[in-house]
């Protein structure tokens, strides 16, 4: 028994004192964390619920699709939307040209988005803010006002319902995005790094490519995967652009699941379902780079 005045009793009741405070602060914090916790957890139910919702009608049995009671889980599923979906005319057309176009157009982009944030990011000319000014004002023109100039210039250079064209006007798209996001990754990178590389022997384009280089890695990654996704969905160019059915991107051909009577609710949520699987497997494919180049050429040697 440790009596209250001696020196013992006093520390001894100063570690309660602490141990209670800690026991305060610890149960608000957890609190916090927990309604953290529930709040993430609600705003990603409410985004994934409509492709949750797309994927579980694409396996229901038509009659189950336009019933008032709504079933959770397709029992039983079929797969006939998605044997109807395939069977449709140009679908394998469908999706040569829309891989064609992105990966093309992406390649093109990366390319030239990355020289020149280099350019933008490492040297000093005349015009650069200029530059960065019209990438930035280039992104607010809404691309609807765009259709008829665009359409007028493809016409005069033979471009219209053509592949070249529409990866032409994707491109230009896409560019001012990808120039301005791997701007901001190659400017937070030390030239100090690069510096001493030139220290230890490298020449300036070898420091560039050894040290630089993998550390952007991360915003090339961030970047294509942000180009595929918005060329792969991007759907009012292509229709307007691209007339022949054999030349059409899968955007337009969802478009013909809709008929006089409606929407064919259970194929066209199959092929939404087939249409984003690729862009799944891009980010998939994709994603492990996106932490492995933050670190990756930081260590000589």
């Amino acid at each position: 028994m440790i009596a209250p005045g001696t020196a013992q009793g006093v520390q001894a009741g100063r570690a309660r004192t602490a141990t209670e405070a800690a026991a305060r602060v610890m149960v608000p914090r957890g609190l916090k964390q927990l309604v953290y916790d529930a709040t993430g957890i609600g705003v990603a139910a409410v985004m994934l619920f409509p492709i949750y919702w797309m994927i579980i009608t694409a396996f229901k049995p038509g009659r189950d699709i336009l019933t008032l009671q709504p079933k959770w889980f397709p029992a039983p599923f079929t797969l006939d939307n998605f044997k109807d979906a395939i069977a449709r005319p140009f679908f394998l057309d469908d999706v040569r040209n829309s891989l064609v176009i992105v990966g093309v157009m992406l390649a093109l982009a990366l390319v030239i988005a990355f020289l020149a944030a280099v350019g933008t990011a490492r040297f000093g000319f005349r015009g650069r803010t200029a530059f960065l000014v019209m990438i930035i004002g280039v992104q607010m023109v809404p691309l609807n006002a765009l259709i008829i100039p665009l359409y007028m210039l493809l016409d005069s250079a033979g471009q219209v319902d053509a592949l070249p064209g529409v990866i032409a006007i994707y491109l230009a798209v896409v560019l001012p995005f990808m120039i301005w996001t791997l701007r901001g990754f190659v400017a937070n990178i030390p030239v100090e790094l690069e510096e001493a590389a030139m220290i230890d022997g490298c020449t300036r384009t070898s420091a560039f490519f050894r040290i630089t280089f993998p550390l952007v890695g991360p915003g090339l990654v961030a970047t294509a995967i942000f180009g595929f996704i918005q060329a792969w969905n991007e759907y009012i160019i292509a229709y307007v652009l691209l007339s022949s059915p054999h030349n059409q991107t899968l955007t337009v051909w969802l478009a013909s699941f809709t008929t006089n009577h409606g929407p064919e609710w259970g194929p066209l949520m199959a092929a939404a379902t087939l249409t984003g699987l690729p862009v799944v497997a891009f980010f998939l494919i994709l994603q492990r780079y996106l932490a492995g180049g933050l670190t990756a050429g930081a260590v000589k040697g």
